[in-house]
């Protein structure tokens, strides 16, 4: 490759890649996790408000976020928030489930053993499979801190 031709890639390379805005990235980013924060506090405060007592209204709110993820997901509407949003909409909870739904949607043509069985947790897998290994660790270790009086 002469330098003509090095040149002329650097030149290309420079116009293909995209320049981004880091402050406006940090913005849209906190604007969506914050919108996602806001509609799970109303639907925190909406079942406080029917009686519920703060561990169950929490549950109800995340499920109902994990819901609300994975309908998106499924009318392909979630892509487009994650798009602009970036880490505010991968981050929080309805992050994961976007995360989970979205390879059993795109594999399910391949059938439900080898496409959504299969793919599935093909993103969310190893999230899982460390957590619950971590778990598992420091829970050996709290148990036998107990029985050396540690706890």
């Amino acid at each position: 490759m002469d330098e003509k031709q090095k040149k002329e890639y650097q030149e290309y390379v420079k116009q293909v890649t995209p320049t981004h805005n880091l402050w406006l990235q940090m913005l849209k980013a906190f604007l969506v996790g914050g919108t996602i924060c806001v509609i799970g506090q109303v639907i925190l405060n909406t079942c406080a408000g029917m009686g519920l007592d703060k561990e169950a209204s929490g549950g109800w709110s995340a499920l109902i976020l994990i819901l609300l993820s994975v309908l998106l997901t499924g009318f392909n509407i979630y892509p487009s928030i994650v798009k602009w949003g970036g880490a505010g909409a991968l981050v929080p909870i309805t992050g994961f489930a976007n995360s989970v739904a979205a390879p059993a949607i795109e594999f399910k043509k391949e059938g439900q053993v080898f496409g959504v069985g299969c793919k599935i947790f093909t993103i969310a897998g190893p999230v899982i499979l460390f957590g619950i290994f971590t778990s598992w660790v420091l829970g050996g270790l709290y148990w036998l801190g107990g029985l050396m009086g540690w706890f």
